[in-house]
């Protein structure tokens, strides 16, 4: 018999998807995550799978989000070794998409992570996604949220996470429904007032940290490469609540009505469902969400370099430290 991946507590059980809960872990013990085991990864893993970022300094200016290539301006593609180089040396974060549906073991570990929360908690959960992040000293995400349940296990390095309540003032309801219905990325404005209402946790190899649904949040490492987990998952009470979204958002788009989800009517609830559904069959809402767009190579003589486009303006580093970081 297994022992198993998370260390529950009656609290954990009661609470699961309900609240921002940390858990502690073992996998940070794992060889499935040492630098060579990571380097074999990269390199067996599909080329379009492995994403590569920089940003800027700013917390506020969530444009500096940059999405680049893993090839040198010849084309020619970094190898695994040459991007944990550059991690180390530079500001760069890496996320390897749905590695449970590419890699065999990881995929076993993401199956048996599953299992441990329907065991323990009686809950459904469908559609995990697990994504590793490998990520720079110093390097940070910006205020977003997602619309699925998330978990955030800390493998290596310490990250300081920032979670912020899923309504007004961090995020109203509009600004959500653009997300659920893809008119845009998942960024949104950040204002550091915001702080003030935040759960701040420095997240350390051995942790895991799950939040309620749609909670928006920011991440800044410490000075030292990051490695962590990034799994999103939903329940039946997640679908239906995401369903919500989309249809209040259609809702507000269509017919110019001013749907709350703070001031929902449960006895309606059904119908939205049913109308998000069938807009949904029928090829769903067209959002104006752009496609990903590089926007930097990679130089592989020079660990961590970055080669902007043309037109591209690259992030100043600041003379003194952030405030709001």
């Amino acid at each position: 018999m297994q022992n198993d991946l998370l260390h529950w507590t009656p609290e954990h059980q009661k609470r699961f998807t309900r609240d921002n809960l940390l858990f502690t872990h073992d996998l940070h013990t794992s060889d499935l995550f040492s630098d060579e085991a990571l380097i074999a990864l990269i390199d067996r893993f599909p080329r379009e799978g492995v994403e590569v970022f920089t940003m800027g300094y700013d917390p506020t200016n969530w444009k500096q989000w940059f999405f680049g290539r893993r090839s040198h301006k010849d084309g020619s593609d970094l190898d695994g070794r040459q991007l944990m180089e550059g991690v180390r040396a530079g500001r760069l974060w890496l996320n390897l998409r749905k590695v449970n549906h590419h890699d065999p073991l990881v995929g076993a570990l993401c199956d048996r992570m599953f299992e441990e929360i329907t065991a323990k908690t009686g809950i459904s959960t469908l559609k995990p996604d697990l994504g590793l992040l490998i990520s720079s000293p110093n390097g940070h995400v910006f205020y977003h949220l997602d619309i699925p349940l998330v978990m955030l296990w800390q493998i290596r390095g310490v990250k300081t996470v920032y979670l912020y309540p899923p309504q007004a003032p961090c995020v109203g309801d509009a600004a959500l429904e653009g997300i659920a219905l893809r008119e845009s990325d998942e960024q949104m404005p950040f204002d550091p007032a915001y702080d003030r209402l935040a759960y701040v946790h420095d997240l350390k190899p051995g942790e895991m940290l799950t939040w309620v649904q749609n909670a928006p949040h920011r991440i800044v490492n410490r000075d030292m490469v990051n490695v962590s987990l990034s799994i999103e998952f939903m329940t039946p009470k997640a679908i239906w609540r995401a369903n919500l979204i989309y249809a209040n958002g259609l809702l507000r788009r269509f017919f110019g009505l001013k749907p709350s989800l703070a001031n929902r009517n449960v006895w309606l609830e059904p119908f939205k469902i049913a109308y998000a559904r069938a807009i949904k069959l029928l090829g769903g809402y067209k959002g104006n969400k752009s496609p990903l767009k590089p926007s930097f190579h990679l130089d592989a003589s020079r660990p961590g370099e970055i080669l902007f486009d043309e037109g591209v303006t690259p992030p100043e580093r600041p003379s003194a430290p952030i405030a709001a970081e």
